[in-house]
């Protein structure tokens, strides 16, 4: 039995008259200690696929399992790390992480908890910015400060969703690194979305893309056949790479080409309408007598209503 694993799972959001079916017959096994990337286009479902599997969401039908046993809801074993910092922006990156770890450990003395919080600050890379709020942080600071949230729970799968889109290249490959470092020193299931073809083939034992929607699938998965740990700075003289990352990218941009030939075909041609003849309102010798013609002043020296 695999570790992660979702059977004919589809999820449809509005009443029954007017459903807006988002992802359909989704079967995915995810293995323990497996990193798994889900690559895909923007509105395609990838954030709904990763509320479903941190059961923030439910699906409309099929069943999604952990270790044996249905999601009914979020929990500390599945550590979800969203696109946004989500930092309560009132408190430092360590009382941030302070916050969460006493709430899903609130038997831990406080000596344990500020071990806990000194250890993942410390594994990102934030010690000396612990006692510091967000809005003092970078961009890539935050996301540092989101994943030591995360990481401080001991989740058994880490769900990332598109953590590192919002930032720039440096910072982004920095952040791939000591993602891929603390995977390695900790092994834990780790299911990625991306939109990067080279960022999931860097990353990832598996790439499976998910198809456009309405009604987004996943399609057939790319086996990354590559050594650990990957230098990226040989990466690109790598033949394996290469090869996946050029199949990937035409797989892809075939779904977008297939997907627009889709809309072209079921376009729907409106009917000509064009509005009915417009007479002004014809304007009697009562009417001039009264001073009620249009932009004629009144007596009063003002224009009529």
């Amino acid at each position: 039995m695999s570790f992660l694993e979702l059977q004919d799972v589809s999820i449809a959001f509005g009443p029954a008259s007017n459903r807006a079916e988002v992802l359909s017959n989704i079967n995915l096994s995810v293995e323990e200690n497996e990193f798994v990337a889900i690559i895909g286009f923007s509105g395609a479902g990838k954030s709904t696929l990763m509320s479903l599997l941190s059961g923030l969401e439910k699906p409309t039908s099929g069943r999604i399992l952990f270790k044996g046993k249905p999601i009914t809801g979020p929990g500390p074993d599945l550590g979800l790390m969203f696109q946004n910092y989500s930092l309560l922006p009132w408190l430092s990156v360590n009382e941030n992480v302070k916050l969460a770890i006493k709430k899903v450990f609130p038997k831990l003395s406080s000596q344990a908890v500020n071990e806990k919080i000194s250890r993942y600050v410390e594994m990102v890379k934030l010690g000396p910015a612990g006692d510091k709020k967000p809005h003092e942080l970078s961009g890539g600071m935050r996301q540092r400060a989101s994943l030591a949230r995360t990481l401080s729970l001991d989740p058994e799968v880490l769900l990332l969703d598109e953590p590192l889109s919002a930032l720039d290249a440096l910072t982004r490959s920095e952040l791939q690194d000591q993602i891929l470092n603390i995977w390695e020193q900790n092994k834990r299931t780790v299911i990625m979305i991306t939109n990067d073809v080279d960022e999931a083939v860097l990353m990832a034992d598996r790439i499976i893309p998910l198809t456009m929607g309405p009604q987004a699938s996943l399609a057939k998965e790319f086996k990354v056949n590559m050594e650990r740990p990957r230098d990226r700075h040989t990466l690109n003289d790598h033949p394996e790479f290469m090869r996946l990352k050029s199949e990937i990218t035409q797989f892809m941009m075939g779904l977008n080409e297939e997907s627009k030939s889709l809309q072209n075909s079921t376009r729907t041609t409106m009917p000509s309408i064009e509005p009915k003849d417009f007479n002004p309102p014809r304007v009697t010798p009562n009417m001039r007598s009264q001073n009620l013609t249009l932009g004629t002043p009144t007596s009063s020296g003002q224009g009529a209503a």
